[in-house]
């Protein structure tokens, strides 16, 4: 899957998100009130942290959510029922895949340290099992979404992302 940000009016963002079967939507952002978008921390946080039960692992699967519309393509003849059962199982990893692209998303928005402590919390407040991930893997995410950001602000061109084919949520 491709994932293209485009920067949009009023400071804010546009994703653009072609499909392996096809199928191209564009997700538009509300996140005008930062300098990254949301979105892209998303895909950052979700891609480096291997959430395929994310946003983005979601939309590889098959689900479209009711902020985004079908620009190019042949939707499945199922795809209604098929978005809405990936959603309801994923409801869980969705949850969690918020509160790690949050905590990371406010670190390199805020030019803060890397987010260990809050990851920790975040995870806490979710979960009881053990913290899945390491310093290593909460590295990676924040280091990523820095550069990514670097990046964004450095040119009103179209940032592109790719999504690894494995990644995406249980169907």
């Amino acid at each position: 899957m491709r994932i293209t940000f485009h920067h949009a009016s009023r400071g804010e963002s546009v994703a653009r998100v072609r499909r392996g079967d096809g199928v191209t939507l564009v997700l538009p952002s509300y996140s005008r009130k930062w300098r990254v978008p949301h979105d892209l921390a998303h895909a950052a946080a979700e891609r480096e942290l291997r959430l395929g039960g994310g946003v983005f692992g979601c939309i590889a699967a098959g689900a479209v959510f009711d902020n985004m519309r079908v620009t190019e393509g042949k939707p499945r003849h199922d795809a209604k029922a098929r978005s809405a059962k990936i959603l309801r199982s994923a409801k869980r990893s969705i949850g969690i895949a918020e509160v790690m692209a949050g905590v990371i998303h406010e670190a390199v928005e805020q030019r803060l340290p890397i987010p260990f402590e809050q990851a920790r919390e975040g995870w806490g407040a979710l979960a009881q099992d053990p913290f899945p991930w390491t310093d290593a893997d909460i590295t990676r995410a924040t280091d990523t979404l820095r550069e990514l950001d670097r990046q964004w602000q450095a040119s009103p061109n179209p940032l592109e992302f790719d999504w690894p084919d494995s990644l995406r949520a249980d169907r």
